[in-house]
């Protein structure tokens, strides 16, 4: 093996992604293994450092040939000390050891980042951003999140929490708890959880005011996103009306996003991307309607392609990138 491999590692919070990459960003194997959020989530570090292990042995491939291994986590990441300083969605305490206790379990260089600046590397090296050194990464499921890529490198700020997009306040005064803790942030709006809100709430609103039917209460109670923009590219007035909200309010957001770092692409991802152009067209036009003439015209709004590989390409840039 001439190159040495890289292994990425996307820590969620129902699943593991873990890859084996060659240096030039090609997954060479790729799987999952439930999170165990038990024991405080310390069976997170064994089930990783087992799991790589038995992959590792059941192709053959030397500690040696292996570069390190990258890993995304959940939650404000501090790369001096390797911990994870809160993760919402996993059991681990605050200010978390993540590196420490992985490398006392393999014996290789591990680097640390938060999982969406794994994904906005991911689709900077070999996704939609093509190799763009200034870059915006937006990721809408069923929280938002973000990374910020300027000269080519990550920008964590000085706790690590740069990039919390989801956490704009879009609605100052009246909005609803976010996990946060705040109100009326971006993601109570924007993302999967926010957009089926907004059904419930139309729903619940209209039955008292006996307003006409809508296709959303046919799906009352097991709603999804999907459904909602279903029924808006089908010309379901209140579905529209409900994805009329939230395009406003991403493509206001993402307008001032721009205006303040003039990225060359701003890569919108996850599964409410995934809708297309009922979402992708209102929300463009926002945020060519909010930006900067000269930011509307130098930044571009791009779907990414990467997928659910993004944050494991993105953690294995983490690896590759040391020494280069």
């Amino acid at each position: 093996m001439t190159e040495k491999w890289l292994v990425g590692v996307d820590i969620g919070g129902t699943t593991i992604k873990i890859a084996f990459i060659n240096a030039d960003g090609e997954i060479i194997e790729k799987w999952e293994i439930p999170t165990d959020n038990s024991n405080e989530g310390n069976n997170i570090i064994e089930d990783i450092a087992n799991s790589i292990e038995q992959k590792r042995s059941a192709l053959g491939v030397a500690l040696q040939d292996i570069k390190g291994i990258g890993v995304g986590a959940p939650g404000p990441a501090n790369l001096e000390t390797g911990r994870i300083e809160y993760a919402t969605n996993l059991s681990w305490p605050d200010d978390y050891p993540l590196k420490e206790l992985l490398e006392a379990k393999i014996d290789l260089p591990i680097m640390i980042n938060n999982d969406a600046n794994c994904a906005a590397l991911g689709e900077m090296w070999k996704g939609a951003g093509n190799g763009e050194r200034e870059l915006v990464c937006v990721t809408l499921g069923t929280g938002v999140g973000g990374g910020i890529i300027t000269h080519g490198e990550i920008v964590q700020g000085v706790k690590g929490a740069a990039g919390e997009i989801g956490h704009i306040t879009s609605i100052p005064n009246g909005g609803v708890p976010c996990n946060c803790g705040k109100t009326g942030c971006l993601e109570t709006i924007a993302s999967a959880t926010g957009i089926v809100r907004l059904a419930m709430n139309h729903i619940n609103k209209a039955m008292v005011e006996e307003d006409e039917l809508s296709g959303l209460y046919k799906e009352n109670g097991k709603i999804t996103a999907k459904n909602v923009f279903d029924l808006a590219r089908n010309g379901d007035k209140a579905a529209q009306a409900i994805i009329a909200e939230v395009s406003f309010h991403l493509g206001f957001a993402l307008a001032n996003i721009a205006n303040t770092l003039n990225p060359s692409k701003i890569v919108i991802g996850g599964g409410v991307s995934k809708a297309g152009e009922v979402l992708m067209t209102p929300v463009e036009s926002h945020f060519k309607k909010y930006a900067f003439p000269n930011v509307a015209k130098s930044t571009t709004l791009v779907s990414a392609i990467l997928g659910n590989d993004a944050g494991v390409i993105g953690a294995a840039w983490l690896i590759k990138s040391v020494g280069n």
